[in-house]
């Protein structure tokens, strides 16, 4: 009980982080190269926040809310997201990230600019961030099984193929622009719930860095795969505290490493090796 109580706000942290993996996964799993996952964050966090600062609403209420307004907008950034592919849709989705970086700064009379909201209630503990994390598990595990999953594959793999196949691009990138903004909006919610205090700087390119990377280390094909590019990247500063100031060079260099010699994530390469070696060897004709 006293290793947990050390170490709880760390768990915490990694649970809230595998939230915010899973809202970018599943952008990367359909094909579509969005960095908007920081932004939607950030809408949920001072959703979650304002909601219950103001107006007195529960957690619950504030939740619903985050999710529901990060979808939203997700949704109708998918519009103008459509005729766009690879470099362009990162460059505009990270303009729309420095956007609403932007209006937390200078919209005082709601977010108190670059203070930052504070003395937030913490109503958000460890089992209710347990339990969220299990649920979006299932969720995600259980439309990757479907024709969803299975659309997303075929799209992110070979868009003309997708097309010949009858399948719907614009369709399909809306689905998951708002599933990972549901995502993204309740890993705000929850964020700001849990650590009590938010402000913009939270919300800018660090946190955009660690939702691509715990993907790219991870995985962007199984849903374990963001669990564990999650856990490597929340555990790596109490592991590196010597090297605090260079955690950034630790963390390129790691991700060169992964990108080098498991070039489609630790989970899926080494079930890529695992499967390779389980197989039947081949009998030849001759």
């Amino acid at each position: 009980m006293r290793f947990f109580a050390i170490y709880q706000s760390l768990l915490d942290v990694l649970l809230i982080n595998c939230c915010v993996a899973f809202s970018q996964y599943v952008v990367l799993r359909a094909g579509v190269f969005s960095l908007a996952t920081s932004g939607i964050v950030s809408i949920g966090a001072y959703t979650g926040a304002v909601l219950t600062m103001r107006y007195g609403l529960p957690a619950w209420a504030g939740l619903l809310a985050g999710t529901a307004f990060g979808a939203l907008v997700s949704i109708i950034l998918s519009l103008p997201l459509a005729r766009l592919r690879g470099a362009f849709q990162a460059i505009a989705t990270i303009s729309f990230m420095q956007i609403v970086v932007s209006v937390t700064l200078y919209a005082e009379s709601i977010t108190s600019g670059a203070l930052g909201i504070h003395n937030i209630p913490k109503l958000v503990s460890t089992g209710t961030l347990v339990v969220v994390v299990a649920a979006l598990i299932w969720l995600l595990s259980s439309i990757n099984a479907s024709s969803i999953g299975r659309a997303f594959d075929a799209i992110r793999e070979d868009e003309t193929v997708a097309v010949a196949l009858g399948i719907s691009i614009v369709k399909y990138h809306t689905i998951a622009f708002a599933l990972s903004g549901a995502i993204a909006g309740l890993a705000g919610a929850l964020l700001a719930y849990n650590t009590r205090a938010i402000d913009p700087e939270q919300f800018g390119f660090g946190l955009l860095v660690i939702a691509l990377a715990t993907v790219v280390l991870g995985g962007r094909v199984s849903v374990w795969g963001p669990v564990v590019g999650a856990t490597l990247l929340t555990l790596l500063p109490e592991l590196i505290r010597p090297l605090a100031d260079q955690r950034l060079i630790v963390y390129g260099a790691l991700l060169m490493i992964v990108i080098i010699y498991l070039p489609e994530g630790i989970v899926d390469t080494l079930k890529a090796r695992w499967s390779r070696k389980s197989a039947p060897p081949q009998i030849s004709a001759g």
